[in-house]
């Protein structure tokens, strides 16, 4: 990779990063490659990407941004994962990943501006997503006008119910 190609990729990089709510750092020494494989298409699944880049260039890429603070992660052999939209589903599949194979050491991350560590982290992968947020909203919406029409069909139900015991007892 020449100069220029470099420059290009710190460039690209930092507009990718640019924006985004979440990024977790990790090592993968020792993993192998299918296992490999098998992570990348976890976090494929989810919408997020998991990316090898040399520390240096990282690091140029982070430089006067608000992800500076994780500089200090990108010693050793190091990756980021990071998803565009919900800060929460890359955490998750990799802390996941991390309890079954001992080889995934979670450096760290970053969270809205704030740099976390390997227990932050695990915090944020404990964290409800996007779409869990979205069904618990929607739940309390739809329940919400569901209660209302039990209160307003109630009152002509129970009002039934007096006047058919009311016969019954006529008749009996």
């Amino acid at each position: 990779m020449d100069r220029r190609e470099k420059e290009e990729l710190v460039v690209a990089l930092r507009e990718e990063l640019t924006g985004v709510p979440s990024v977790v750092v990790a090592s993968s020494v020792g993993i192998s490659a299918n296992q490999m494989n098998d992570l990348r298409a976890k976090l494929r699944a989810t919408g997020s990407k998991y990316r090898i880049i040399k520390n240096t260039l990282v690091r140029r890429a982070l430089e006067g941004t608000e992800l500076e603070g994780l500089a200090s992660h990108f010693k050793g052999p190091t990756a980021i994962a990071y998803n565009l939209e919900d800060a929460v589903v890359a955490a998750k599949v990799l802390v996941d990943y991390a309890d079954k194979n001992e080889k995934l050491v979670l450096k760290g991350g970053w969270l809205n501006g704030t740099v976390l560590d390997q227990g932050g982290v695990v915090q944020l992968s404990k964290m409800p997503g996007k779409d869990e947020l979205r069904s618990k909203l929607l739940s309390v919406l739809n329940g919400v006008p569901t209660k209302m029409v039990r209160v307003l069909a109630a009152g002509p139900t129970s009002f039934l119910n007096v006047l058919n015991a009311r016969r019954d007892a006529l008749n009996g």
